[in-house]
């Protein structure tokens, strides 16, 4: 089946809901590149956390932008987004079309609606909305940025310090707020290069594959990779730290819980990632199509929809 004109297929979706297995049926047919878009899968300290495709896998196909910081870095959507492009770029270069996949909805939106131009931060405005996070803490700090930012506040999710003290600082900068600087974007991928696919199994079966997913991590070996990783002492501030499910078995491993408790733990955290990423797809791709099933069927359902969706 021809890509049709466009050259860049984007699959957005929860986590678990089998995104990089139709990734890689869709290149094995059509010749393509997949470029991540994942903000975990980028750390190669985190292969089995993450579920960052396999070495198998990636011969299978060309693979970019996995693995590729260090955890000790702390990669912006900015940077995500001049490597993506970067890549995007190389692919149409070779001839082959590129896939972008992933998960993490600020990836895409910078690539179709493009990022804020917001002027470099001083030192001391970031570090004055430091000092005010830790004085008053989550709640009154967000109360505060509701006041500058109304739509940033409650956007950003909870325990998400790194995002609510970006947003406060660019006001404390520039005096306007980071969502009307957001709000001025010129999109990077011109309208008719691209098309996007949702995948969105059904919830129930969403829910058993991560359970199942949690349950072979551990069996390939996640509580090493989370105890080397918690060996290095790194700020719990950088965003690989905050992997989803690192926490509950960092804890196992202290001796806090068992590790059925910790697995319990993880599996809730996955769900409401799950959710929030659902969440936002129905927002902000509301008319991108759905496809329930990424195996071999899916597969052709997937090219069927994506060329059926010219724009």
């Amino acid at each position: 089946m021809s890509l049709g004109a466009a050259r860049i297929w984007l699959i957005a979706g929860a986590t678990a809901s089998g995104k990089s297995a139709l990734a890689l049926r869709l290149a094995a047919v059509h010749g393509a590149e997949i470029v991540n878009a994942d903000s975990m899968q980028l750390y190669a300290d985190l292969s089995i956390l993450t579920a960052r495709p396999s070495a198998e896998d990636e011969a299978r196909a060309r693979h970019h932008l996995y693995g590729i910081a260090d955890a000790g870095e702390a990669w912006s959507v900015g940077r995500w987004l001049d490597a993506a492009l970067a890549a995007i770029a190389e692919i149409a270069a070779r001839g082959a079309p590129a896939i972008v996949v992933g998960g993490t909805g600020l990836y895409f939106r910078a690539l179709t609606r493009g990022l804020a131009a917001v002027p470099p931060i001083a030192a001391a405005a970031r570090d004055e909305a430091q000092a005010l996070y830790d004085e008053i803490g989550e709640a009154a700090f967000r109360a505060r940025l509701a006041a500058v930012d109304p739509a940033a506040a409650a956007r950003i999710n909870a325990a998400d310090r790194q995002r609510l003290t970006r947003a406060f600082e660019v006001w404390l900068a520039t005096g306007r707020a980071l969502s009307d600087w957001h709000g001025a974007t010129t999109p990077h991928l011109p309208a008719r290069a691209w098309r996007g696919l949702v995948l969105d199994p059904p919830r129930e079966a969403l829910r058993r594959r991560c359970a199942a997913r949690l349950e072979a991590m551990v069996a390939q070996g996640a509580l090493g990779e989370v105890r080397a990783l918690m060996a290095r002492g790194l700020a719990p501030s950088l965003p690989a730290m905050k992997a989803v499910g690192l926490r509950p078995l960092a804890a196992h491993l202290a001796g806090e819980t068992t590790l059925a408790e910790a697995l319990e733990r993880a599996a809730a955290q996955t769900r409401r990632f799950a959710k929030r990423q659902i969440t936002w797809v129905r927002h902000q791709a509301p008319d991108w199509p759905r496809l329930a099933e990424g195996g071999p069927r899916g597969a052709r359902a997937a090219a069927e929809a994506l060329v059926a969706s010219g724009r």
